[in-house]
């Protein structure tokens, strides 16, 4: 009979109650594949041979990947704080929060915008949410951020406040 090891220790602080990747569309890829194919289709009219292909092989994998990357980021909540990206607010931190629709965020993200804010926005996510910071030690007087689940990341950072 043999035993299992335990499992390792957890990279994350905590239980993650809320996590969202900010993926870019799925037609988008199409449309960044059908734009490095007739990238590709320009170079390989102006070389014979081997060389022809070297634009399909160059600019297909090139947008594609541009959009991968572009979609990489996470909203992640856990036990004890907010993480975006590479950027960490602790839960104490987190005052009232506010959702601004897609038809609002021009003013949000225009003249109503503090310089200071934090700002994680992905324009093909509608909502963005504005969490305040209540910790005078962050430079931050709050955070503007994408999310398709407004309601569930308000909620959640409710929670975590009481």
């Amino acid at each position: 009979m043999s035993e299992k090891p335990s499992p390792p220790e957890s990279a994350t602080s905590g239980r993650v109650v809320f996590d969202e990747r900010l993926y870019v569309p799925v037609w988008w890829y199409l449309i960044a594949a059908g734009i490095g194919a007739l990238l590709g289709a320009e170079i390989h009219m102006g070389y014979p041979g081997v060389r022809s292909w070297i634009g399909y092989v160059i600019a297909i994998p090139l947008l594609v990947g541009s959009l991968f990357w572009l979609g990489r980021t996470r909203v992640r909540v856990d036990d004890e704080s907010l993480t975006i990206a590479d950027e960490t607010i602790p839960l104490s931190a987190v005052g009232r929060t506010d959702t601004v629709e897609r038809r609002d965020k021009q003013v949000a993200l225009g003249p109503q915008l503090d310089p200071q804010a934090f700002l994680m926005h992905r324009a093909w996510v509608g909502p963005v949410v504005r969490i305040e910071n209540v910790d005078p030690t962050i430079d931050e007087p709050y955070w503007i951020v994408s999310t398709r689940d407004p309601a569930k990341l308000r909620a959640v950072l409710a929670a975590a406040r009481r």
